[in-house]
């Protein structure tokens, strides 16, 4: 893994010993010895991760931390913060502030590179989802940036197998989420992949179970692979803090739990699962963008031309039918020319509606383009589809298409073509073609027909 990291901090002797152990280990470092210079660095250069000193003269570590968060070109950067603070009203503030984790002085290497490589690991995904979500303009970036942070409510699972510490944590996060609460660890593992969590709070005090390996198998299930983990383990348990940030775990925590640094560091993953989920959103859009005519809602050419093979291997390594047919609106441009384009995008719109109602649940309708639709229609003969299309030139004819800006009802007519997939040797390309002859012979033929192509 190689990242670029940030290191800020306003005495030499410190810099040079982070960068000295970011090195070896093979990462980008770059330096700052104040707050300025730290944000002109994240201003102008990509940076994946900023260590962060507190106690700097000027502008001090938090105030270059809220900063950062408050700017939308440089919100998503995790920043860790190294102190010789250890009080917990201290990591409360910086966790107010923006913070993402806190060093302790003298820093451990362990936890350092732990620490790291999971605050990348995490900005790589989140990175790719912003970038995906960005090329298609459906989430603004300072929307994603959340400018304001407020703190969003969540839904918190608590796996805990103590009834003692269960209550302390309840009552400490009931205030700002839902909380609920388990103590059977293969009991959580099925609660989380039943329900909508936004985060799993887990806590190692089991006296006959390895938490760790909960924490692996709710990385593992699909359901569960994005859900922010916290852990609470005993302070110096550095091994098993360094394994659970090596198998996923986003963040922990370490006993006594202070009930203040709890709730800040739960409500960070609450927001960070929050935003994630609204990239995801926002790349499941785009995908849905690319493959939907506009105008009709119905699935447009690309996904045709990519879909059409697929189901066409299918059947036939089934040995199973398929047909599909071409319909095309008759006269279509009269309406064009005689009311206007706003008109025959009513006419169009009705139409897939119309479409949409004479299809069956695994057929496929698409807008092959201009006036053309496909309808793609597994499992079923030629008899079938010729039953489906005079159904569909039926419903196109028997009522009219109703035009409100124009005060008008249109008759409207379509012609249809239908073939059916050949045994051997059939193509995508060979099945619309002789779809597309016998939609031309309807055409010929007087139109409002449907005509089947030859076997």
């Amino acid at each position: 893994m190689t990242a670029r990291i940030l290191v800020v901090d306003d005495v030499p002797a410190n810099v040079k010993l982070l960068e000295a152990r970011l090195v070896a280990e093979y990462f980008e470092v770059l330096t700052a010895g104040d707050g300025h210079a730290a944000l002109a660095i994240c201003e102008k250069t990509s940076v994946d991760l900023v260590l962060l000193d507190i106690m700097m003269p000027g502008m001090d570590g938090f105030e270059v931390c809220e900063r950062l968060k408050a700017n939308s070109r440089t919100a998503h950067i995790p920043v860790v913060m190294v102190t010789a603070l250890d009080q917990p009203s201290d990591r409360v503030r910086g966790l107010k502030a923006g913070a993402d984790d806190f060093l302790t002085k003298p820093v451990n290497d362990l936890q350092l590179m732990s620490r790291v490589k999971s605050l990348v690991r995490l900005k790589n995904v989140s990175d790719e989802l912003r970038l995906r979500a960005q090329s298609a303009h459906t989430i603004a970036l300072q929307e994603l940036a959340r400018l304001d942070r407020p703190d969003e409510p969540g839904n918190i699972l608590l796996v805990d197998g103590r009834a003692s510490s269960q209550e302390r944590l309840v009552r400490a996060l009931r205030p700002v989420a839902e909380v609920s609460v388990i103590s059977d660890p293969q009991g959580a593992l099925f609660e989380a992949a039943e329900n909508n969590f936004d985060l799993v709070i887990v806590n190692a005090n089991f006296d006959d179970y390895d938490p760790l390996r909960l924490c692996s198998q709710l990385r593992s299930l699909e359901r569960t692979r994005f859900i922010p983990l916290l852990l609470v383990t005993e302070q110096g348990n550095d091994e098993i803090i360094v394994r659970a940030l090596e198998l996923g775990v986003t963040d922990y925590i370490t006993r006594p739990v202070d009930p203040n640094e709890l709730v800040a560091r739960s409500l960070t993953q609450i927001r960070r699962k929050h935003c994630n989920d609204r990239l995801r959103a926002s790349v499941q859009q785009t995908i849905e963008l690319a493959i939907t005519d506009d105008l009709t809602g119905l699935h447009n050419r690309r996904y045709l031309d990519g879909h059409l093979k697929l189901l066409m291997d299918r059947a036939a390594a089934r040995g199973r039918p398929l047909s599909i047919c071409i319909t095309d609106i008759d006269r279509f441009k009269r309406v064009n020319d005689t009311l206007g384009h706003d008109a025959g995008d009513e006419v169009l719109r009705e139409f897939a509606n119309r479409i949409r109602a004479t299809v069956r649940g695994a057929d496929l309708a698409c807008r092959y383009g201009g006036e053309e639709f496909v309808i793609v229609m597994p499992d079923t003969t030629p008899e079938m589809a010729a039953i489906v299309a005079e159904r569909l030139r039926l419903m196109v004819e028997s009522r009219g298409f109703e035009i409100p800006r124009a005060d008008t009802v249109l008759s409207v007519t379509a012609s249809l073509g239908i073939a059916s997939l050949r045994p051997e040797g059939d193509t995508a390309e060979a099945l619309l073609k002789r779809a597309d002859v016998a939609l031309y012979e309807a055409k010929n033929g007087g139109r409002n027909r449907v005509v089947a192509a030859a076997a």
